[in-house]
């Protein structure tokens, strides 16, 4: 096995990539030219750029030996998620939308980690290629980051994702062959997910172009829109409804899925991932609901309608909205908060901690605190009802602190350039939580992130790569010792 220095297989697979991206960019291409619209010649020469590169680094670092060792795995994941935003930025700096690189590299990077925050404004009167384009980095994005999450971050026992390992625990030097098999499957449900959810908006009341570009930022809990007023724009609670059903099944382990088309649904209310993601989520949006009925004064059901949307789209890291909540008083602002750090499960298209990691910091707690009281007790932790492996809980507290660090971290290089507190902190938690519209009048629901110095885009567009790779896999690059032999 080859030296982590060893960059063939690396390139071998970015140059792969590349090539899958600009025939992406073939579509939005076709797009402006039905349209009419000069930006299908910008979507061509991006896309010739990028196979010319691609291909050519596929041919110079073709090898006999395509096998990866996990430390290779390392640096392909990030720099994948580093190279690919880079060569996707191209578009929006050549087209008529004149943003400078830093705007477009953070617009790409917040479209392929499906974070969802934008830098561009007038989206109702924006070219039709730009928007499907930013539509298609999410969807590329989401079913990118389920591939990673489910075939190689468990190889990589980041974060106490080696939970979730299928195969035995030697150190597997089959990556990428693993994750070529799962990913024809999940794509399958992935894909077959996003067009019913397309077919559903039309029905509902979208334009056919909406409803595809909706379809692929819901299912991808990307949260981009064809609109400034996002969703809210419709104010038809049919949207409102499908949106959420659809953000919550994107928020799901799609793994459970496929179980489910063999062995029925039971798979998965078994599992205790979904059963808490569903039991928080209940017990945010009635909290939401009574506030917003007592305090604001609305009717309980609108109430109802407006708590679990926007409840359910940030948890979920989908962050569309169809009001401004940054209004809703006191209250609300801390659950709205806190929403952003939980996110949904793992092996989904959602960001945040996630609900596997908050299970076992809940379980670590409880054992601590029964040994408080028996301190000769034998304890058990337990994750859907199989014990715990030993390095599980450490990993996930590493994580733990590693994501508050980074977020502390970020929230004050944010705070140095200038912005405000709230800005800054939410900036910092939406960024890597994978959000999308942070709170405050400047990034919140009805503002986006165009205002913010180009230092602060750069650092947000950091904050979400490490969000979306789960800290350990990009961060594990910056330690001397990853490099040495």
């Amino acid at each position: 096995m080859g030296s982590v220095r060893d960059f063939r297989p690396v390139f071998l697979v970015i140059g792969i990539l590349l090539i899958t991206l600009s025939l992406a960019m073939m579509v939005p291409a076709i797009a402006d030219r039905i349209a009419g619209n000069p930006d299908w010649q910008v979507f061509l020469a991006a896309a010739v750029f990028s196979l010319f590169l691609g291909g050519c680094l596929t041919l110079v670092s073709r090898t006999s030996d395509t096998r990866i060792s996990v430390r290779q795995a390392f640096v392909l994941t990030t720099f994948s998620w580093i190279i690919i935003p880079a060569f996707a930025a191209l578009p929006f700096v050549f087209g008529d939308l004149g943003l400078s690189y830093a705007d477009a590299y953070f617009e790409a990077m917040s479209g392929l980690t499906t974070t969802g925050s934008t830098v561009i404004s007038d989206l109702d009167n924006a070219p039709p290629g730009i928007l499907l384009w930013r539509s298609l980095l999410q969807w590329m994005g989401g079913i990118g980051i389920i591939v990673t999450a489910i075939a190689i971050l468990p190889v990589l026992q980041v974060g106490g994702m080696q939970l979730f390992r299928t195969e035995s625990s030697d150190q597997s030097e089959k990556v990428l062959p693993r994750a070529a098999a799962l990913a024809g499957a999940i794509f399958m449900v992935y894909f077959g997910l996003t067009i019913v959810n397309g077919i559903a908006y039309w029905i509902a009341g979208m334009t056919p172009f909406q409803s595809i570009c909706h379809a692929m930022t819901t299912i991808s809990t990307g949260g981009f829109s064809t609109l400034d007023g996002s969703i809210g724009h419709f104010d038809n609670a049919g949207i409102e409804g499908i949106a959420t059903v659809f953000m919550i099944l994107g928020s799901l382990p799609f793994v459970l899925y496929l179980q489910a088309v063999r062995g029925g649904f039971r798979a998965l209310l078994r599992d205790t991932q979904v059963r808490w993601f569903l039991g928080i989520a209940l017990c945010v949006v009635l909290a939401l609901t009574g506030w917003l009925w007592s305090d604001g004064g609305e009717a309980p059901g609108h109430a109802l309608r407006m708590a679990t949307f926007n409840a359910i789209s940030v948890m979920t890291g989908t962050g569309y909205s169809s009001a401004d909540f940054n209004t809703w008083g006191s209250f609300a602002l801390p659950i709205f908060t806190l929403l952003m750090f939980i996110g949904g499960c793992t092996g989904a298209t959602t960001g945040g901690i996630k609900i596997f990691r908050i299970q076992v910091l809940y379980a670590t707690a409880r054992v601590q605190m029964l040994k408080l009281i028996q301190p000769h007790g034998v304890f058990t932790l337990k994750f859907n009802r199989r014990p715990i492996p030993d390095s599980v809980p450490a990993s996930v507290m590493g994580f733990f602190f590693l994501f508050v660090l980074s977020f502390g971290v970020v929230a004050m290089a944010l705070s140095a350039m200038g912005l405000d507190y709230v800005t800054s902190i939410s900036g910092a938690a939406t960024a890597i939580a994978n959000v999308g519209p942070g709170l405050g009048d400047i990034i919140g629901p009805s503002g986006n992130f165009q205002a913010l110095p180009e230092a602060a885009k750069w650092v947000l567009s950091f904050a979400m790569l490490i969000g979306r790779l789960e800290l350990f896999t990009a961060l594990v690059l910056l330690v001397p010792a990853f490099w040495r032999d």
